[in-house]
């Protein structure tokens, strides 16, 4: 029995020591850490606190969830038109580049007489003493050779370049410009203004006379015109694309050749 009361003296004298020194580490008054459970009990529990913004808007009525889901809607309905509208510029291009591979010539041809039927009436717009209105059989001429000659011709003329001159380096690409200065752009003039005089009922003496007056002057134009285009043509532009980008450069050319073609017969033959 008096061995209990000794170490029940202990245990009390034990507890009255540890108080006390929880009061001198603490004499403030502070609380004492919790137990390692606790503390996990109480870091598991997310911390979230509510923006200012947020805060003013619950006490308008409006809710800061409607707010943020908002912005978010706002923003996809944003990039959603910007990539419909690239995916329509991209779904035309891309169209018809599989038009140029799956059907190459019909394809050139088309674009060639649309270009020279924008062409040909933009060149009926310069002020000419003998014409009062649009010309539209001519501008049919000048479809019907865009689609039927100049179309496939540029089909097949860049295809031989590509194969006779395969590099893109700068000897390559002058030889192409040469070519085309030398062969290509001499005989495409004489069968434009020779067609083009036959359709309109002139006879071989009529021809061989427009050819004297208008394929000379043509020509000296066409040099200063057509080695720049050819050059970017040939040197930075694929084999496939180079007839859409001669065919864009043309443009320009074709209101002046076809404004030559519209011109009088010599005044020599003329009565």
């Amino acid at each position: 029995m008096t061995g209990a009361l000794f170490r029940n003296a202990a245990s009390d004298a034990a507890r009255i020591l540890r108080s006390h020194r929880t009061a001198t580490a603490n004499p403030f008054g502070k609380l004492d850490p919790l137990p390692r459970g606790d503390i996990r009990r109480f870091q598991s529990r997310p911390y979230f606190r509510t923006p200012q913004f947020l805060g003013k808007a619950k006490g308008t009525g409006v809710s800061p969830y409607s707010l943020i889901s908002g912005f978010c809607s706002s923003s996809t309905s944003t990039a959603s038109t910007a990539s419909t509208a690239s995916f329509a510029k991209a779904g035309f291009i891309g169209w018809y580049l599989a038009m140029v591979k799956s059907r190459p010539i019909l394809t050139k041809s088309i674009t060639s007489s649309l270009i020279y039927i924008a062409a040909d009436l933009s060149s009926q717009t310069i002020p000419q003493a003998s014409v009062e209105s649009y010309d539209l059989v001519r501008t049919a001429r000048m479809a019907g050779y865009g689609l039927l000659i100049l179309g496939p011709t540029l089909h097949h003329w860049f295809n031989l370049m590509s194969r006779l001159f395969p590099k893109r380096d700068l000897i390559s690409t002058f030889k192409k410009i040469v070519m085309g200065q030398a062969v290509f752009g001499p005989c495409m003039n004489v069968v434009f203004f020779s067609l083009n005089a036959a359709l309109q009922g002139e006879n071989g003496t009529e021809i061989v006379a427009r050819l004297k007056r208008d394929l000379l002057p043509t020509m000296l134009n066409g040099a200063m015109y057509w080695p720049i285009c050819d050059f970017i043509t040939f040197k930075f532009f694929p084999v496939h694309l180079q007839p859409l980008v001669s065919n864009s450069f043309s443009y320009l050319w074709t209101i002046y050749i076809t404004y030559m073609a519209g011109r009088e017969k010599p005044a020599d033959i003329a009565g």
